[in-house]
């Protein structure tokens, strides 16, 4: 919704890491066995995937960077790479959610694997069982490390590794909480309001 409103580009690692799997290169070789175990990949390989990105995508309106910085080390690299670019991060957004919701909301999900239609287990099954409700395919796929113990790994690491950066960007006065348990109108109204203190700020 973001992305449609403002022209923003999202820049996933997650995506872009399991690209590199399934094309075999190099980096989705290292990183295939590291994220199965849900386990954070070296800070130099994702910190060259953003780089490359933002270079490719030089003429985008903005981006919203997901699932990425994790590390402190991540976040001081992301300030160089926005600096040599002429840019500078806005808004840092943590989204507060309940773990075990999140736990049962990720191992939960699958897609379709024409379309990409998401579903769930429990809160959004296709209407008709085995079909998807958009484009009526039949075959349907989920992510090897959505599943209750790497999502759990993954929150571990979070709390060790990526809740310290918090006060990295507090200190900077970016940080903004939003309530994650949320609708997702809910949610992606609320980040509106928070981009919209920029339009005020500019306009006084």
């Amino acid at each position: 919704m973001l992305m449609t409103r403002h022209g923003l580009v999202q820049l996933s690692t997650g995506d872009m890491l399991r690209s590199a799997v399934k094309a075999g290169s190099d980096i989705g070789r290292k990183a295939d066995a590291i994220m199965k175990a849900g386990q954070l990949v070296p800070d130099e390989v994702v910190t060259a995937l953003i780089a490359t990105r933002l270079d490719d995508e030089a003429h985008a309106a903005g981006f919203i960077f997901d699932g990425y910085p994790r590390t402190q080390a991540q976040a001081v690299a992301l300030d160089a790479l926005l600096a040599e670019r002429g840019l500078k991060l806005n808004h840092v957004i943590e989204l507060a959610v309940d773990e075990e919701a999140l736990v049962d909301r990720i191992s939960g999900r699958f897609t379709c694997a024409r379309c990409n239609e998401g579903y769930h287990d429990r809160y959004k099954m296709p209407k008709t069982e085995g079909v998807c409700d958009v484009c009526g395919s039949t075959e349907f796929k989920r992510r090897p490390d959505d599943n209750a113990e790497t999502v759990r790994a993954r929150l571990a690491v979070y709390r060790a590794d990526t809740a310290p950066i918090l006060p990295y960007y507090e200190a900077k006065g970016l940080v903004s909480r939003v309530d994650g348990m949320a609708e997702i109108g809910t949610v992606t109204e609320a980040i509106e309001s928070i981009l919209a203190s920029d339009s005020v700020a500019a306009g006084a």
